[in-house]
């Protein structure tokens, strides 16, 4: 979604409603018409309240409302509704969110963005943040300044360092986001499924496989993801499966991409079968909503429909219950008109969306519910403040410090140099509200009492002009100690709709810096933005003293900075990422969604990364030492559970056992301290990851001397790991639990062994049965040739998808490496004569380029009776005849000329799925697509193998 700034917001708002007028009225049940209906009757079930009040709705009624911002009934006494808030982190400028001009209501709270909240890997405190939030949401409601649906929180995986909107999850590491997830919901909603009342609706997205905007001209509206189903089911979906299944999240979104080959709000597989089917994410008050304008975008650019009409009626009975934008409105009465839709998918829909309005207590008398009795009293409380103030402290981590923090008390004279020092909304980050107060590094300082002088040094935060730098030089010349503040921003460099092309620092900043660290006073860096930047010059320069990292710290960010460089504050946070060197961009693209290294890719996160990092996941110094050791040794041996129930679907959070870490604070301040525990170990197939999260525990204040311990709880499906098929197994062989890598505190280890048969976890994600049944009937009309060269593609997903041709998938990889290759064979079909004898003719046939592009699209999805000998001899028969007939005429040729281009440009539509290698067909022939027609017109098409284990598969 793309959001306008917070004062166009303000400014929208009060000039549509002026400022005394509500956005949102609750309806009356006390009189008619609603008074006798079971909406009110609140002694019965929510969906049961819910359905008596839809079915008086008309059809145009129902249609009407399966848009975010909905009209309401007017007849019903049912006023309009915006589906559409935000609350990130901090009720947020939104559709459905105005802040008044001053006074009551005129901000929230604004905590750091999550990617900070997760560098502070402490589970309460994001619960708390989320309590807060839910309860400013809920008194900016009570007075008709938001809804009470958020579309929070961003759970997609931080997989790749240039992805925009990185920012707004917690990190790359998807256990971490499970935890994240675990306790942020149930502070939303006000607990797991909570009874009577659900403070407020959080929605889980981008469903599935999303974390692109915009890269290399590839947009996330379009962009299909072809993911594994080890993939799906290790990396991209256990924080939905934690969030549907195990809190009870009320929404979901579906995401802009399709996931291998379906548009996701289109996509049965993930919104039926997963979701509801295997997740339980039932009709009791929770719907999903397509992200905004997704269900426009099953036409275009998916193309994946005739036209909006049928975007449309797909969505809809697919699964996705209303629609962020006005494809639902515009175009589903065309649907029901033509019979695409029925009334019983529009009532299904509005049932979905009603029942958690009637769950929020829309429907229910103020007086007998708390969350409605909350006012501005419950805004920007001083415990609120001090919550963000402490969410920012502790999501700052120090990455490298040579005794120069915290500063000296001698050091009165601070040079703060660089893009970043007077920031005030750059700390915020994206998807922000109005703060009470924005305090810059440079404000922070002043308040902290310092002597602060002040030159940017940089024109802009990526210009690669270097006319600041005297000024910036001579302020910090005059300094005791110079802070450089710089990095990237959610302003310029990084935010949603914008992916990075690169890793390393913007513009001339780290000239800047090393000209800085020229003049030997005391340097510190600090390095603001969700993604990471390329420090191996900061991290090995003797000149820069101490590197610190507070990604997006919120309202008090420049207090936090101002405590941590005098040592009021001691930093304890942990890289929720991974800090690649630049050319990391140079060795995987965006586009492909696999994480373990392969020949063109070096492997993602810090799992399966063969590189090595600048800085790793779950690094961060202190300001003092740490010495580790088990309270009491684990076991050596561990037996593999057997017995377990088949269909108890979520074994994996059964426990596998309690490691009790003492941490003992050997140095000379008081710190907080986070236990991480990795495990490794060579059980299952082969790649092993480097190592996976399994625990973790922020242990708070721990005093010069003083002791505690960290219970680090370990559940079955966290010593699991995932085969190809993306089933879960507990796998026998060795292991390693490694405590604190990367701290700078020595490692604390222990080995142990996983004895028994290996056992299957009935987590794993249902299989895919079928994705053939989509293109045939949906395709945007076409030549039949065009609908041949779909069929091919779509052989390729059911392939994906089934885990079937492992070298279909490596093959679709390694193509996307091929662009100047295909481009240069488009430039030869370009560049064709209008008219040339045969005898050219038949040389530009025989050109194996041309000959491969053409075969290799079909070649692996040949049907069973599929002949190749026999083919070869079909071909050279039809080349004899077409050899006279062509000499008869030279309009002959032009017309075969035109057939091949047309080949071409259905390969050109169907390239990403190209390379779809297996046995060789001897020769090919531009008369593939006319082989094609021909089975289709048979109207059957066969995959070896798939009618063995599926059944016959009929595309007719």
């Amino acid at each position: 979604m793309f959001l306008p700034t917070v004062e166009a917001f303000v400014a929208l708002a009060y000039l549509l409603r002026g400022t005394t007028a509500a956005l949102y009225d609750f309806p009356d049940c006390t009189t008619a018409p609603l008074k006798d209906n079971a909406v009110c009757d609140m002694t019965k079930d929510a969906v049961t309240r819910a359905r008596a009040i839809v079915e008086l709705f008309t059809v145009e009624e129902l249609i009407n409302n399966t848009v975010n911002t909905a009209p309401g009934v007017p007849r019903l006494s049912l006023a309009p509704y915006q589906w559409w808030s935000e609350a990130l982190h901090g009720v947020a400028s939104s559709p459905g969110v105005t802040f008044a001009p001053s006074g009551n209501f005129s901000s929230a709270t604004s905590f750091p963005q999550p990617i900070t909240m997760g560098a502070a890997f402490n589970d309460e405190l994001i619960k708390d943040i989320a309590t807060v939030i839910s309860t400013e949401a809920r008194a900016f409601n009570n007075f008709g300044f938001a809804g009470i649906d958020y579309f929070t929180p961003n759970i997609n995986p931080f997989k790749d360092p240039r992805w925009g909107r990185g920012q707004e999850t917690p990190g790359e590491d998807p256990f971490h986001i499970q935890q994240y997830v675990r306790n942020l919901i149930p502070g939303l909603q006000g607990g797991i499924d909570p009874k009577p009342y659900i403070k407020i609706v959080a929605n889980c997205k981008h469903f599935s496989a999303y974390d692109m905007e915009n890269w290399n001209r590839n947009n996330r509206m379009g962009f299909d993801a072809i993911v594994t189903p080890q993939d799906l089911a290790e990396y991209y979906s256990p924080p939905f499966q934690t969030c549907v299944r195990d809190v009870k999240v009320s929404s979901v979104m579906c995401s802009y991409n399709a996931v291998n080959g379906i548009p996701s709000c289109a996509n049965s597989y993930l919104l039926q079968t997963i979701l509801r089917d295997h997740w339980g994410f039932n009709d009791d008050g929770r719907w999903v909503t397509g992200d905004c304008g997704a269900v426009g975008n099953i036409f275009t650019p998916h193309n994946y429909t005739a036209d909006y009409v049928h975007a449309a009626a797909l969505a809809l009975k697919t699964g996705t219950d209303t629609d962020c934008g006005n494809t639902y409105a515009q175009y589903l009465p065309q649907a029901y008109a033509q019979g695409l839709v029925s009334r019983g998918d529009l009532e299904r829909a509005m049932v979905r969306l009603f029942s958690s309005l009637v769950r929020l207590g829309y429907f229910d008398p103020a007086e007998r519910q708390p969350y409605r009795q909350l006012t501005w009293s419950d805004v920007n409380t001083p415990s609120a403040h001090a919550l963000a103030y402490r969410a920012a402290l502790e999501g700052t981590v120090l990455l490298k410090n040579d005794g120069v923090l915290p500063l000296k008390k001698s050091m009165k004279k601070l040079a703060f140099i660089g893009p970043w020092a007077n920031g005030t909304d750059q700390m915020q980050g994206n998807y922000h509200g109005v703060a009470p107060f924005l305090v810059s590094p440079l404000q922070g300082a002043i308040n902290a009492g310092f002597e602060v002088a002040y030159a940017p040094g940089t024109v802009t935060i990526n210009s690669t002009s270097r006319d600041g730098f005297r000024s910036a030089i001579a302020t910090a010349e005059a300094a005791d100690a110079i802070v450089f503040t710089g990095g990237i921003d959610e302003l310029v460099i990084e935010r949603e709709g914008r992916d990075r092309v690169n890793i390393s620092w913007p513009g001339v900043q780290l000239d800047l810096i090393l000209e800085l660290s020229k003049l030997e006073k005391p340097l510190v860096v600090v390095q603001y933005g969700g993604g990471q930047v390329d420090g191996t010059a900061l991290k090995n320069s003797e000149e820069v003293n101490a590197i610190l990292w507070g990604g997006y710290p919120g309202q008090s960010g420049g207090t936090v900075l101002a405590d941590v460089l005098t040592g009021k504050g001691a930093p304890a946070g942990r890289l929720p990422v991974t800090q690649y060197v630049a050319d990391y961009v140079d060795q995987v693209p965006m586009t492909d969604m696999t994480l373990r290294p392969s020949s063109t890719n070096p492997g993602r996160t810090y799992k399966w990364y063969t590189g090595a990092p600048v800085f790793e996941f779950g690094f961060g110094l202190h300001y003092t030492t740490f010495a580790l050791s088990w309270q009491r040794r684990p076991a050596a041996r561990y037996q593999i559970p057997q017995g377990l129930s088949p269909t108890k679907k979520d074994l994996d959070l059964n426990p596998f056992d309690t490691f009790n870490v003492v941490v003992k604070n050997t140095g000379q301040v008081a710190s907080d301290y986070v236990a991480l525990l990795f495990l490794s170990g060579n059980g299952g197939p082969a790649p092993h990851p480097n190592k996976e999260l399994v625990s973790y525990m922020r242990l708070h204040q721990i005093k010069p001397g003083g002791q505690a311990v960290a219970s680090l709880k370990v559940n079955l499906g966290s010593v699991a790991r995932v085969d190809e098929k993306g089933n879960f197994w507990v796998y026998s062989g060795s292991y390693r639990l490694t405590v604190d890598v990367g701290s700078g505190a020595t490692p604390l280890t222990h080995e142990f062994v996983l004895q028994g048969p290996s056992r299957k976890l009935p987590v794993d994600l249902p299989t895919v049965t079928f994705l053939h049944e989509f293109t045939i009937p949906y395709f945007a009309p076409r030549t039949m040739a065009s609908k041949a060269a779909a069929v091919a593609v779509d052989f390729a997903r059911i392939y994906s998808s089934l885990g079937l041709g492992k070298e279909t998938v490596s093959s679709l990889q390694a193509f996307r490496k091929r662009h100047s290759d295909a481009q240069r064979l488009n430039n030869t079909y370009s560049n064709l004569p209008t008219t040339v004898n045969f005898e050219h003719y038949r040389s530009v046939l025989n050109n194996k380029a041309i000959v491969d592009e053409a075969e290799k699209l079909l070649k692996d999805f040949k049907p069973v009776s599929y002949d190749v000998g026999a083919h070869i001899k079909a071909i050279e028969t039809f080349e004899a005849k077409a050899v006279a007939k062509a000499k008869e005429t030279e309009q002959k040729i032009d017309v075969e000329l035109k057939q091949l281009q047309e080949t071409l440009a259905n390969i050109e539509e169907a390239r990403p799925f190209d390379q779809l290698t297996v046995d060789d067909v001897a020769k090919a022939h531009p008369r593939i697509v006319e082989t094609v027609e021909t089975m289709l017109k048979k109207g059957k098409w066969t995959v070896p193998g798939y009618k063995e284990k599926f059944g016959d598969l009929n595309l007719m």
